[in-house]
């Protein structure tokens, strides 16, 4: 199976990336794995909502280009579904049964997704009711995913 990160901010500081990196090669034996970042629309940190809206109207058109129209599409949401270390490996185990081609993995930016992406998801899950800035939400789901992986291979690591 082949996975995709999409973030739609940039990763830009080195701590963060090197930390994504690290679990990105730790998941080579697992699975092909890619990052993409930088999708993001130039806003107005004052904008208001509708040029909000307008944005995540953009950001939605850029991350639906890159998705496949036999992709999973799995977005990390705030008002997802919110799920454990188990129940997590389990999704990945079926998207890796599925026989579709890849998992595409969306994380939005300071404003969330388009609704447009949010209906095209699969799948919407909730690592926390908490906000993290985006770098550290790519950081948290590397290690998930590396977590997940190791879970459905039965190996030692997620206790």
């Amino acid at each position: 199976m082949r996975y995709r990160i999409i973030s739609v901010g940039k990763i830009r500081e080195a701590f963060y990336l090197n930390g994504i990196k690290e679990y990105l090669k730790r998941m080579e034996s697992y699975a092909s794995i890619e990052l993409i970042d930088g999708l993001e629309e130039k806003i107005n940190p004052r904008a208001g909502e509708s040029e909000i809206k307008k944005t995540l109207v953009k950001e939605g058109e850029r991350i639906l280009k890159l998705v496949g129209e036999d992709d999973i599409l799995l977005v990390l949401d705030i008002k997802g579904r919110s799920v454990n270390s188990e129940a997590w490996a389990n999704l990945l185990q079926q998207c890796n049964l599925s026989g579709r081609p890849r998992v595409d993995l969306v994380i939005g930016g300071s404003h969330g997704l388009s609704p447009e992406v949010k209906q095209r998801a699969d799948h919407r899950i909730s690592f926390s009711p908490m906000t993290f800035p985006h770098q550290m939400a790519v950081l948290i789901l590397s290690e998930q995913l590396y977590r997940g992986f190791k879970i459905i291979k039965g190996e030692p690591y997620h206790k």
